[in-house]
C-alpha cells in the first residue's frame, strides 16, 4: 500500500456532534474508489481531514506510505485535490490557471511547461489551453481542474463532489477520464459523490452515512441482483426520494 491511501480509525467531532465514528478503509495504488454517501454523511469532512483543513488525534492516515500526521508536507506533497467549489481563475487562460499552480509547487521553466503538457494532453483540452476560463463551460472547468491537480504528478488523487452543477453527460465525460487516470497511469482515486450513476461496477464502493462506514468492497458485489441505487438506499435507509 506505499502508493495507495490509508485511513485507520478516524474519528472527528464538531463540539457535541459527532462527524466521523472510527472511519477505515484502504484504496490500493491505481484503484478508483467511490466515497458514496448522502449530503451530510461525513464526506467533506474526512476530506477535510485528508487535506489538513482539520486535524484529529483519533486515527492515522497514510498517503502514499506517508503519515499525514507527522510528515505532513511529504504526505500533502502526493496528494492532487480538486475540492467542490470552482477554483479557477476565470480571467486566466488554462494554460495560465496551470502556470500559477506549477509556479506555486516551485515548478518552473521547461519541467514546469512539460507537466502542463502533459496534463493538458491526460485531459484531452490541449487544444482549448489558449481559453479564458470563463469562456469554458462547465465540464471543461473541471477538467481544467483535474489537470492543475496532477501538474506536481501526486500518486493519490481526491475529488469531492467534482460534478456538482454539471449535466448528466458531462459528469459521464469527466468519470470517465478520472477511471482512465486510474488504469492507465496507476493514479489512486477516491471519489465522494451521492450520485449511484457515478460509480462503476468494478469501482471499490465505500459507503458512509451519519458519520460510520456502512459497506467496503468491489461494488458490484456489495449490490448483488439490486441496482446500486436500491442496495444504497436499503443499507442506509434513506427514502426513495433521497
Amino acid at each position: 500500500m506505499s502508493h495507495g491511501l490509508s485511513v485507520d480509525q478516524v474519528s472527528f467531532r464538531y463540539g457535541a456532534k459527532q462527524a466521523l465514528d472510527g472511519v477505515s478503509f484502504d484504496v490500493a495504488p491505481g484503484r478508483f474508489a467511490a466515497l458514496l454517501g448522502p449530503n451530510g454523511a461525513g464526506k467533506s469532512t474526512l476530506f477535510g481531514l485528508l487535506t489538513r483543513l482539520f486535524t484529529t488525534p483519533d486515527g492515522t492516515i497514510r498517503v502514499a506510505g506517508c503519515d499525514i500526521a507527522s510528515e505532513p508536507r511529504r504526505a500533502l506533497g502526493q496528494m492532487g485535490v480538486v475540492f467542490q467549489s470552482p477554483t479557477l481563475d476565470l480571467d486566466l487562460t488554462i494554460r495560465q490557471n496551470l502556470a500559477y499552480f506549477a509556479a506555486l509547487q516551485g515548478l518552473s521553466g521547461r519541467d514546469a511547461a512539460r507537466r502542463i503538457d502533459a496534463a493538458l494532453d491526460r485531459l484531452d483540452i490541449a487544444e482549448r489551453a489558449g481559453e479564458k476560463a470563463r469562456n469554458l463551460n462547465g465540464g471543461h472547468r473541471r477538467r481544467t481542474e483535474i489537470a492543475r491537480a496532477l501538474i506536481h504528478e501526486p500518486k493519490v488523487l481526491l475529488l469531492d463532489e467534482a460534478t456538482v452543477g454539471l449535466d448528466a453527460a458531462a459528469r459521464q465525460s469527466i468519470t470517465d477520464h478520472v477511471h482512465r487516470l486510474c488504469a492507465e497511469d496507476g493514479l489512486t482515486v477516491l471519489w465522494a459523490t451521492h450520485l449511484t450513476d457515478e460509480v462503476q461496477d468494478s469501482d471499490r464502493l465505500v459507503v458512509l452515512h451519519q458519520g460510520r462506514i456502512l459497506a467496503d468492497g468491489e461494488t458490484a458485489a456489495l449490490r448483488g441482483p439490486d441496482s446500486l441505487k436500491d442496495y444504497f438506499l436499503r443499507v442506509t435507509g434513506l427514502p426513495e426520494a433521497a
